[in-house]
């Protein structure tokens, strides 16, 4: 009875992968996964800091070791939002079904939320094996100002738009068992990583933009200047 019971208690794990550049994690980022985390009732957010990201030409972007450090710092104390090195350790392009296979490897009685802007989503046609992607996990998919939620079910096939709902408050339990992609409003900081790094080019200050001890790790590494 016990070994079914610790089974059961697996099964309803619920973990969040939130990817990225994190060049750098700043507080924006922070906010969001709080909020999906409050909302969607998860155990656990991972931090993932891509090793090279196939989508983005960035010659601005700081080694994996400095973006790993600064999440690092930035979720401390905190044992609900995970970093991990697990694109960067891979020291290949960080192609998101690769990472969610291994993930989902490491945790096979858990449900995986692939945590992302609507931005990004309305791009997710270009992604690697993307159909594999949408049927392996479940999405959590946030708006972003500029952009229309709605513009989520253009994007993918009407079989899938089917599984979409709309959050705007803690969802149901039901509506978790019977959905696959959430819709989520929020309200986010304006908060982007290229005005971090300008600001930092132009000497201006970034406090309350990025945690304190990511800031003071900028400071101490002279990054972006």
């Amino acid at each position: 009875m016990e070994k079914k019971v610790i089974k059961c208690l697996m099964g309803n794990h619920r973990i969040g992968i939130l990817g990225g550049t994190f060049n750098p994690v700043h507080n924006g980022h922070l906010r969001a996964a709080e909020t999906v985390l409050e909302k969607f009732f998860l155990d656990k957010i991972l931090f993932i800091p891509s090793f090279i990201p196939p989508h983005k030409k960035n010659n601005h972007t700081l080694s994996p070791r400095h973006r790993f450090n600064m999440v690092r710092l930035a979720v401390a104390g905190r044992s609900d939002f995970v970093p991990s090195r697990i694109e960067i350790d891979a020291r290949e392009k960080s192609y998101s079904i690769i990472t969610l296979n291994k993930i989902k490897k490491l945790n096979p009685d858990s449900r995986i939320f692939f945590i992302l802007g609507i931005d990004a989503f309305l791009e997710i046609d270009t992604w690697k094996d993307y159909t594999d992607l949408i049927e392996s996990c479940s999405f959590i998919v946030m708006s972003r100002p500029g952009f229309n939620l709605k513009d989520a079910r253009n994007v993918i096939e009407g079989k899938y738009v089917k599984r979409m709902i709309e959050i705007r408050s803690p969802i149901k339990e039901e509506d978790m068992e019977c959905y696959d992609f959430f819709l989520l409003h929020m309200e986010s900081l304006d908060i982007a990583s290229s005005d971090i790094r300008k600001r930092i080019r132009n000497g201006e200050s970034i406090q309350g933009m990025v945690p304190n001890e990511v800031e003071k790790y900028i400071k101490e590494k002279k990054l972006y200047s």
